[in-house]
């Protein structure tokens, strides 16, 4: 097959469908009817030979050749668009660029409140969005462009991506000042009979400190799940229970909630925290000014 046989309309479409998984969705999106994006996935299916989406009660399902497709298509649509909307210089201080970072909870209390103090004093017309790696395909959004960057653990993002590391950080056990741990000392067998909050901080690299404890068959008391870290402040400030969380997450909540860390007497493997991007972004200007302006801000 030769490329100009080949309308690149139709593989924008062929991306959308991989993102959308809904005719209507795609149509509505590109500005189109219906008719019109079938008609360009029947065109696709005949070039290809294979049909590459199948009709299912949750949408728009791709077949295995369209999985295969799926990452080179979307990094070579997103070459072109780069070059064509390529700038040579990124003017920070008169842009007014939106981005979007993935990052989790504790991504938005360690570093938004430094990155916007940065960003309002040499880029003060620049936006951050920020959505949660776990409820997006954080992969398509990123190759797609829809996502800049993504700030944190991460192990799962490789193939395609570059990483620069920000620091490492341990994880400690925290709790209220004046807690009865706080005189005696955290050792395994305080552990283990404290009353713990259990972070499930689903789709995260978090989740790795369950199984680690009870791997080293430690026995702890879960008296408290929560999905995320944003509560936890609070109920540690009121409570007697305790929690093992990063040191990153720590230092933001001694202060405001009057808290006290311990190291934690489990050992926990240290995890590295990363600014990642697509390959697709390498050379973007704008991209690359903001992962400077976060290495510089946070690397250590």
């Amino acid at each position: 097959m030769e490329l100009r046989e080949i309308d690149l309309n139709l593989l924008v479409v062929f991306n959308e469908l991989l993102r959308l998984r809904r005719v209507s969705a795609v149509a509505e999106t590109l500005g189109t009817s219906q008719p019109a994006i079938s008609n360009a996935l029947n065109r696709l299916r005949k070039l290809l030979g294979d049909e590459l989406f199948l009709r299912t009660s949750k949408g728009m399902v791709p077949t295995p050749f369209a999985e295969n497709l799926a990452e080179p298509i979307g990094y070579a649509l997103g070459a072109i668009h780069n070059t064509l909307n390529a700038q040579s210089v990124f003017e920070p201080a008169t842009s007014a660029r939106a981005f979007t970072i993935a990052m989790t909870d504790i991504g938005e209390i360690y570093f938004l409140p430094d990155l916007m103090k940065r960003l309002s004093e040499v880029a003060p017309g620049v936006t951050i969005s920020t959505v949660r790696n776990h409820t997006v395909n954080l992969r398509e959004e990123m190759e797609s462009g829809r996502v800049d960057l993504a700030i944190g653990f991460m192990p799962d993002l490789k193939a395609g991506f570059f990483q620069r590391r920000l620091f490492r950080q341990r994880y400690v056990c925290l709790f209220r000042q004046g807690h009865p741990l706080a005189r005696e000392g955290m050792t395994l067998k305080s552990f283990g009979s404290a009353e713990h909050v259990a972070i499930v901080a689903a789709g995260t690299g978090h989740s790795m400190v369950d199984e680690v404890i009870q791997r080293a068959g430690v026995p702890r008391q879960v008296r408290l799940h929560v999905p995320h870290f944003v509560a936890v402040g609070h109920i540690l400030q009121t409570t007697d229970l305790i929690a093992v969380v990063p040191q990153a997450y720590a230092e933001r909540t001694l202060k405001p909630f009057g808290l006290e860390t311990a190291p934690c007497p489990v050992k926990i493997p240290d995890i590295v925290i990363n600014v990642l991007w697509h390959a697709r972004n390498n050379r973007e200007p704008a991209n690359q000014w903001l992962r400077q302006v976060v290495f510089e801000e946070f690397s250590r």
